[in-house]
């Protein structure tokens, strides 16, 4: 039978096997559209004592036709882990609970909620029933946008700009939404510098009528406090919405300050945010209604000062003495003894559009983004897009203890993955945890391709596009790709291959300062007379895939343009063996010419200036591409010379090494200290999971127990025996840490006894008291961690 919390949610459990004992969970959910109109989606689990065993992969079917799975490890002593990836949200959970019996089930079923409540800030629980028969729960997520401006600059005083400001009230005819506004209290402090000022504004909203009918109302109140501080030059604007405020809540807060760069300028922030709670089942109308008037509005605030600045000007303002403290105190109710503008307050225009972007963090204080700078580095964004970028680096600013990726570089990840803020931030940290473990920020530095590929890879950069773009010529169909693998490795072609797309990323910013505009990608021409089956070598093929795969991952919306000419007739089975490995966006960028139809119009002149179209395509500029050919058989290696040819090998010259760390084992590193006040330093970067950091000082002499001899692929050694006791065989030298999932850390400890110091570094939570617990927790499992890590023991004098 239905039950009410069903028919809410819209959720109906699928049939499942019930056996007498334990806990079940239904097979499925099916999420059905309610005759409400209502889409809020949200997890129901359901709880029968008489159940046993639970069934496998059970399962969330969501509206959008998305299927998310629950993960359980089938035990004796009943443990399950369930994990929803909520995609709308990014939102992610994970509950794990100890041995679950009978009598426990009721408190599980809380605890699950308790615990998704606090991982799900935005969540809300509808119904919990705890009884003899079903315990029931339901998590229903709510709609939390957030918004970040960047810092926008007027080039004129601080009170020059509050005089333009003073003139959007009461009500303001190049803001259309905004129809009066009513002073609700107006204060003054005792000096007269500090000016506060309450104000209702009324706003209308352009949403379609039937919605407008359906909420009952035409317009929205919204109430702002506005802080005008003369002596600090700051006015601090604190917004938020009096209409449906038990149904959304819309904050904003924006601050003008004096720049601190030229004190003549002025400053402008401002932060936002949307929560919708409901809405009359109209929740994601309300946000995509909010979206678009905010991002239609929020570039205008900057324009309607300097209309208002502009007016000033005409009727002979040109400058307003700064506040200068009062020889007496003035009454707090006469604000005409201040030498600069008075009632100062902030029209909703900005927070009555009330769509925001998505993230939540702020930018890092003294290290803001300029929109000046963003429109000539970085190019034309929407206000969204400018929000993303900003969140997404502070929030590196904030755990990333490494080096901060340029912003034009975080911005690529942003437009790869569509201004997702969570899918692009999982993205750069995988691609800077790559960049580190393998020292790719030094390979212009520290490679040399060697002779044979100078010599015989076709391929080079030459001049730059009509939009200047940078060049790169490939001559792809004279190149010996099965020669090359087979004298070089594949290591070598994938170093060589990076260290061009490093190239590419350097000579682009030098573009952007050439030509007073953002160059953010290059141009790929590649030229593949002389194709054929050979081409299609199968290692060659593999090594290619390899390459695209890597930088695909790691050098995202990089390639502006790839014109791809004299495509002979096996270039289709290249293209269907390589396409699927490469991008949709990429895809899009590829212009394919067969023959000679490149020549003319329509062809590469649309493109290159043909002033620089190479002498082999029959340009008149000399390219000084090599032109490859085949590499002679005197420069193979065999395969043995090839697996140990370390100097062409990308991954042997890492410093770093990378470990796996599960529930219960532990990964530790033993360093032996000669002398006290040795510093003992390190360098780690989480790669999956939580960790906790440890530092020991040993007594005793540890026996290596190395989990990695049954399974190779894994690097994890215990060294810290069951039988030692903590305080006797060995000692706590600093107080654990706990790191997150893509935090970077780097640290040091001066040690103050010579001896064996061990570092550890283990799973986050508790340790399974089970053998079946350890063997659930290897690989494949979520409850595997993983670390990249060096360590270093430095001298005292060489550490200052």
């Amino acid at each position: 039978m239905e039950t009410a919390t069903e028919k809410v949610c819209g959720l109906q459990p699928g049939r499942g096997k019930e056996k007498s004992g334990g806990i079940v969970l239904r097979r499925r959910w099916r999420a059905e559209r309610p005759r409400t109109g209502r889409t809020n989606p949200c997890l129901h689990l359901q709880h029968s004592p008489g159940a046993q065993n639970p069934i496998d992969r059970p399962a969330v079917d969501l509206p959008d036709g998305g299927r998310y799975p629950f993960q359980h490890l089938p035990m004796h002593d009943f443990r399950v882990l369930h994990e929803v990836c909520w995609r709308d949200f990014g939102a992610k959970f994970a509950l794990l609970k100890s041995p679950i019996t009978t009598e426990t089930a009721s408190e599980y079923a809380v605890s699950c909620l308790l615990t998704a409540l606090h991982n799900f800030p935005s969540a809300s629980s509808s119904c919990v029933q705890s009884a003899s028969e079903d315990v029931t729960i339901t998590l229903t997520l709510r709609m939390v946008q957030k918004y970040c401006s960047p810092v926008r600059v007027y080039k004129y005083p601080f009170e020059m700009v509050m005089a333009a400001y003073e003139r959007r009230f009461p009500t303001c005819p190049l803001i259309p939404v905004f129809l009066d506004s009513e002073v609700l209290s107006d204060t003054w402090s005792e000096d007269g510098a500090v000016h506060t000022v309450q104000r209702s504004c009324k706003l209308s909203v352009d949403a379609p009528r039937l919605l407008k009918k359906i909420a009952g109302v035409e317009v929205v109140y919204f109430i702002q406090k506005n802080t005008l501080n003369w002596r600090e030059r700051t006015l601090l604007i604190e917004a938020h919405n009096e209409t449906f405020s038990n149904r959304v809540t819309v904050l904003e807060t924006c601050l003008y300050s004096v720049h601190p760069d030229n004190e003549s300028w002025t400053c402008f922030e401002q932060s936002a945010s949307l929560d919708i709670k409901s809405f009359f089942g109209f929740e994601s109308t309300v946000e995509k209604i909010a979206m678009k008037q905010y991002t239609a509005n929020i570039k205008r605030g900057k324009e309607i000062i300097e209309y208002y600045l502009s007016e000033l000007i005409s009727e002979g303002v040109t400058e307003i003495p700064r506040w200068t403290p009062p020889l007496q105190p003035p009454l707090s109710s006469d604000p005409n003894t201040i030498a600069a503008p008075t009632s100062t307050e902030l029209h909703t225009a900005s927070s009555s559009d009330i769509s925001l972007g998505a993230g939540s963090t702020e930018p890092a204080e003294g290290d803001k983004l300029d929109a000046d700078y963003i429109e000539r580095f970085l190019g034309q964004l929407t206000p969204i897009q400018e929000s993303c970028l900003i969140q997404l680096r502070a929030w590196l600013q904030q755990t990333h203890r490494g080096k901060i990726p340029k912003d034009e570089h975080i911005l690529r990840f942003l437009r790869a993955r569509d201004f997702n803020l969570e899918k692009a931030r999982d993205m750069l940290c995988q691609s800077l945890s790559w960049r580190k473990e393998f020292q790719v920020d030094t390979i212009l530095n520290s490679w040399m391709p060697p002779s044979c590929l100078q010599e015989y890879y076709a391929g080079g950069w030459h001049h730059q596009d009509s939009e200047g773009r940078p060049l790169y010529i490939l001559r792809l169909g004279q190149m010996d790709t099965k020669g090359l693998v087979k004298a070089l490795g594949e290591e070598a072609l994938l170093r060589h291959v990076l260290s061009i797309n490093e190239e590419g990323q350097k000579r682009c910013e030098e573009n952007t300062k050439i030509f007073g505009r953002p160059i953010t990608s290059w141009t790929c021409l590649v030229d593949l007379e002389g194709l054929n089956m050979r081409h299609l070598w199968r290692p060659g093929v593999k090594a290619l895939l390899r390459i695209i795969e890597v930088v695909e991952a790691n050098y995202p919306e990089t390639l502006g343009r790839l014109l791809i000419v004299r495509a002979p007739r096996v270039f289709p089975v290249l293209w269907t063996l390589v396409s699927p490995f490469i991008n949709e966006n990429t895809r899009q960028k590829f212009l394919v010419y067969s023959g000679s139809n490149y020549l003319g119009s329509g062809g590469l002149v649309d493109y290159i200036q043909s002033e620089i179209i190479p002498d082999f395509l029959g340009g008149d500029c000399l390219c000084e591409v090599p032109e490859g050919g085949q590499v002679p058989k005197s420069y193979y290696q065999t395969e043995v010379e090839l697996e140990n040819a370390d100097h062409i090998r990308l991954w042997t010259d890492t410093i770093y090494q990378s470990a796996q760390v599960f529930k219960g084992a532990p990964h530790e590193v033993m360093i032996e200290v000669v002398e006290e006040s040795s510093v003992i330093t390190w360098d780690f970067d989480i790669l999956r999971g939580d960790i906790v950091f440890n530092i020991f000082h040993s007594k005793r002499t540890p026996l290596r127990k190395d989990t990695s001899t049954a399974l190779p692929e894994l690097n994890n050694v215990q060294l810290i025996d069951r039988s030692w006791t903590l305080g006797v065989d060995y000692s706590m030298v600093e107080s654990p840490l706990t790191f997150r999932e893509g935090e970077s850390i780097q640290g040091s400890h001066i040690t103050r006894w010579p001896g064996l110091y061990i570092l550890q570094w283990k799973a986050y939570g508790s340790a399974p008291s089970r053998v079946d617990d350890v063997i659930s927790s290897l690989p494949g499992s979520a409850h595997t961690s993983k670390l990249m890590y060096y360590t270093e023991l430095l001298a005292s004098h060489d550490f200052r």
